[in-house]
């Protein structure tokens, strides 16, 4: 019986392991991408619902859904000249503000992608939302969301599927959806979220570059991040890299994304 799970458990891997663009991360995602979707777009607009979004004509939604346009048109066709047209199948993009001055921005799987407005002053310029849009639209097109869920259901909820956990365990699978993931789980889950935010990193450098924004500007706008100062977790109790370490891999990486800049 041993053999068997351990068996099934290494034919599970084999079908469910792919590859992250651009960075070639072997990644597993054991969960439906669509059973996500769905469930991503429900609480989608439940949290619109909750949440003041601005107006359609408001400046800052203006400013924001012209990059986000612009950044995820240049991923899909880069997606498909590689042949990873998959990777977005079914997205539909849709970029809102909501009014709240909590520093944040986030893209769930299916391209739902919200900034709060306080984010916007660090911003500062189109070049700026660039940098934290094409970080968002990367977990999205990286799949992160459907990988931590994987991670989580396994670490968690003792491996069950994700259709027990959302029959049985409700608010866990929901909570999980979000990411809500607490310190006191384990550091390996800890260390595995902090990847996911340096391969967005890069594939957001990337993505801003082929739109046509300067990949530069985001090593300004992490140091104008740093800059706001306040109480820190040490960086190996961190989901989020450093901003040292943080600013250094993307200087690092820049020549690499300066590559698909064209002025």
């Amino acid at each position: 019986m041993k053999r068997f799970f351990s068996i099934l458990g290494l034919t599970l891997f084999l079908i469910s392991c792919s590859k992250v663009p651009i960075t070639g991360r072997r990644q597993m995602n054991m969960l439906p991408e669509s059973q996500l979707m769905s469930m991503s777009l429900t609480a989608y607009q439940t949290f619109l619902s909750e949440n003041k979004a601005l107006a359609n004509g408001n400046q800052d939604t203006r400013n924001v859904r012209e990059v986000g346009d612009k950044i995820s048109k240049s991923v899909e066709k880069f997606l498909h000249d590689k042949g990873q047209s998959k990777r977005i199948k079914g997205f539909e993009w849709e970029f809102n503000v909501v009014d709240d001055p909590t520093v944040n921005a986030w893209c769930m799987p299916g391209g739902k992608v919200v900034f709060y407005t306080g984010i916007l002053p660090i911003t500062k310029t189109a070049s700026g939302i660039a940098v934290v849009m094409g970080h968002e639209i990367a977990h999205a097109v990286a799949r992160h969301g459907n990988e931590r869920m994987s991670q989580g259901l396994i670490v968690q909820a003792g491996g069950i599927g994700l259709s027990v956990a959302l029959s049985e365990q409700p608010e866990l699978a929901q909570g999980l959806l979000l990411q809500s993931f607490g310190v006191g789980s384990q550091l390996g889950m800890l260390k595995f979220s902090r990847t996911h935010e340096s391969e967005a990193d890069k594939m957001g450098l990337i993505f801003m570059a082929m739109a046509g924004y300067n990949p530069q500007e985001a090593v300004e706008f992490w140091k104008r991040m740093a800059a706001l100062g306040g109480q820190k977790p040490p960086e190996f109790l961190s989901t989020h890299p450093s901003d040292e370490t943080r600013i250094a891999d993307l200087e690092e990486f820049m020549p690499e994304a300066m590559k698909y800049y064209k002025k």
